[in-house]
């Protein structure tokens, strides 16, 4: 109970500015957490280049496989005609679809990561405000009522740090595994292309 207490008076300190911020923090978190289970659950059972035509050729779907390139496979095996042109064109429209989802919600996190330190900012001008209203009706001998703008500055501005810098990072990470990710795709696809002349 104390804890929350201690929380319910650290977010009022920091005024309305705490409330967008939050927002960021929860929707920037979520997104990380979906992008990073869906990144983990392509790599973990992946089927290897040379068991594509394996599978190719014994008409076996991979479904024991949530990899990207087992996707692939399955996508092209649903819609595969044996006609050497139309395959092509059916493993490009496959692709497609899976490109984009690789980079989705990507520039969403990097976005709010950092979007959240301009929202520390903004608290810091409003705190700073604050104080000066304050000196401005009781002058400096009033430290109380200086304390509260002070706090609001401070506390705005490093709960927006606290919400970027590890988001920032997780973007990083999230785009590193986006762009492994999209080359085994490449790969795939451009060696699918190849066995099909």
């Amino acid at each position: 109970m104390d804890m929350a207490n201690e929380i319910y008076l650290y977010l009022r300190q920091g005024g309305l500015i705490m409330v967008p911020l939050i927002l960021c923090s929860c929707i920037m978190w979520t997104l990380i957490l979906d992008r990073a289970i869906f990144f983990f659950r392509l790599e973990k059972k992946d089927i290897e280049l040379h068991q594509m035509f394996r599978i190719l050729e014994q008409d076996q779907r991979p479904d024991k496989h949530p990899g990207i390139r087992a996707y692939l496979i399955n996508q092209i095996m649903s819609r595969r005609t044996h006609d050497r042109v139309a395959d092509k064109r059916i493993i490009d429209e496959c692709a497609m679809p899976l490109f984009s989802r690789l980079e989705r919600f990507l520039a969403t996190i990097a976005v709010l990561a950092a979007v959240s330190p301009l929202f520390g900012l903004l608290g810091t001008v409003t705190g700073m405000i604050t104080t000066f209203d304050v000196i401005t009706l009781f002058g400096t001998g009033n430290a109380r009522a200086m304390a509260g703008g002070i706090s609001e500055a401070l506390v705005t501005t490093q709960s927006g740090l606290l919400v970027s810098i590890p988001g920032l990072f997780m973007s990083v990470f999230l785009y590193r595994q986006s762009s492994r990710a999209r080359t085994r795709l490449e790969e795939a696809v451009m060696i699918l292309k190849r066995s099909l002349k």
